[in-house]
């Protein structure tokens, strides 16, 4: 599927190619695997309906095919249609732990990728904050498949444009709060600081989840600690269990609009070795699945999934770990509230 020129259309109009009609029209779903095989039909993610051919749209599926600010193994830029492909083996008709059809009870729909010039940072971070700022004015919310973790700068820009400050729940092996790397101030070790600075996130409800590794000084987590973030380290699953760290978690979000970034080196290189800067002895894909379900209720407004570096993966395992992620972020969406109860 091609890139889709969504800054090219007004926030008042409707999708491209797309006909008037009343919203109690039912969704347009994707194409069944029961129709088509998994392998066969529509690029788009889980083969959804392309944005510009449904009437409306409560959850988009956004790529950000951009890596120009990785400090070790490029490669993201390719993570969107590493996901897409991935995404072909999913069953989305039915999601059993919400006992919900994510993609039958809202529209869903793939908005294409965003153009970022990979030769010129500060215009690419314009360009996604312009287009993601205009597509919220269209679209209920979106979840965006990165590219490298630069771009949730803009994209927090975007979402702060729409509902102000959000409850920032980042999962990361890294704290992601550097001030500049090689003198640079917009890398992918950088965005949360520049967010802090310009007011993007609630200081008091933010949380880093997943954090491990050696760092190049004491400082990296002195500063990060001013900021303001709560950090749920890796090693705390092991000791303090998958209950209590959600529980941790929703008493820190609160009712607050929720963002979610989510890096995949949160996860162990077992379970997600196409990345481009792994950490050893990291979640599971399941204890990151269950975190996730944990979180069902509270008012998530968006998320991101990066780093995704498909040239280092090894039989789709991380390209399709990060496809069941975006699947499970769409099924969030539909249960979003004010701070309701988790799932039992």
């Amino acid at each position: 599927m091609g890139s889709i020129p969504i800054s090219s259309t007004k926030p008042s109009d409707p999708p491209r190619g797309a006909t008037m009609a009343s919203d109690q029209e039912p969704p347009i779903g994707p194409v069944s695997g029961r129709d088509v095989p998994r392998f066969a039909g529509p690029s788009t993610f889980a083969r959804l309906p392309e944005l510009r051919d449904v009437p409306r749209c409560d959850v988009a599926i956004l790529g950000i095919p951009f890596d120009s600010g990785t400090s070790y193994r490029p490669g993201a830029r390719f993570g969107p249609i590493g996901i897409r492909q991935a995404s072909r083996h999913l069953r989305t008709n039915y999601h059993p732990a919400y006992d919900s059809e994510p993609f039958v009870e809202q529209q869903v729909a793939d908005a294409g990728d965003v153009t970022a010039n990979p030769f010129d940072i500060n215009e690419a971070i314009e360009q996604i904050e312009t287009a993601a700022t205009d597509l919220l004015g269209r679209v209920g919310s979106i979840v965006t498949m990165g590219g490298d973790h630069t771009i949730s700068l803009p994209l927090l820009r975007a979402v702060n444009h729409h509902v102000g400050p959000v409850a920032l729940v980042h999962f990361d092996a890294h704290l992601d709060t550097w001030d500049t790397y090689f003198k640079a101030p917009f890398t992918h070790g950088t965005p949360f600081r520049r967010a802090a600075e310009e007011g993007l996130f609630l200081d008091d409800a933010s949380v880093h989840v997943g954090i491990r590794g050696p760092l190049y000084s004491r400082d990296d987590l002195d500063s990060d600690a001013e900021l303001g973030f709560r950090v749920i380290h890796c090693d705390d699953f092991q000791t303090r269990g998958i209950d209590e760290i959600v529980d941790q978690i929703r008493e820190r979000v609160g009712g607050h609009p929720m963002y979610l970034s989510i890096d995949i080196d949160v996860l162990d290189p077992s379970h997600a070795p196409g990345t481009g800067t792994p950490e050893i002895a990291g979640m599971s894909s399941r204890e990151l699945m269950l975190v996730l379900r944990g979180l069902a209720g509270l008012n998530l407004v968006g998320a991101d999934v990066v780093e995704v570096a498909p040239a280092y993966d090894h039989a789709e395992t991380t390209t399709l770990a990060a496809a069941t992620i975006v699947f499970e972020l769409t099924s969030l969406l539909l249960r979003k509230g004010s701070g309701g109860p988790a799932i039992g």
